[in-house]
């Protein structure tokens, strides 16, 4: 039984602004996706604290802050228009390409690429 993967808009390595939440208008970059629940983890955002345990003898217990996963829904893409960064939607626009094969001979195919819906650019 295979299981259908999910795919989010939002991909790691992208600038996002925090929509909503505690952390309302911070900006940072997305360090980890997890698409099963629909949540990304971002630079600086959402941070939590842990209790460490010592776990070998000799060494401390101590308190560990790091970022907690946040809804997908509550990040918006940045891009930059003008010199200032501007939340944008993300849409798909196919692109037809010339890919070789093996043998050297020359096919048409189509590519999907993200684009910002506000300025119709490539991500």
């Amino acid at each position: 039984m295979t299981a259908n993967k999910k795919s989010l808009t939002i991909k790691k390595g992208d600038t996002v602004r925090v929509l909503t939440g505690k952390d309302r208008g911070v900006e940072g970059k997305v360090i980890a996706v997890l698409p099963e629940t629909d949540r990304v983890i971002v630079e600086g955002v959402n941070r939590i604290k842990r209790h460490q345990k010592a776990l070998q003898p000799g060494t401390t217990s101590s308190i560990i802050t790091k970022e907690a996963p946040i809804h997908v829904s509550n990040v918006a893409l940045l891009v930059e228009v003008d010199g200032e960064k501007v939340t944008t939607r993300i849409g798909f626009r196919r692109d037809e390409v010339t890919k070789k094969r093996p043998d050297g001979t020359s096919y048409s195919a189509h590519r999907s690429v993200r684009i910002a819906k506000r300025t119709g650019e490539e991500i």
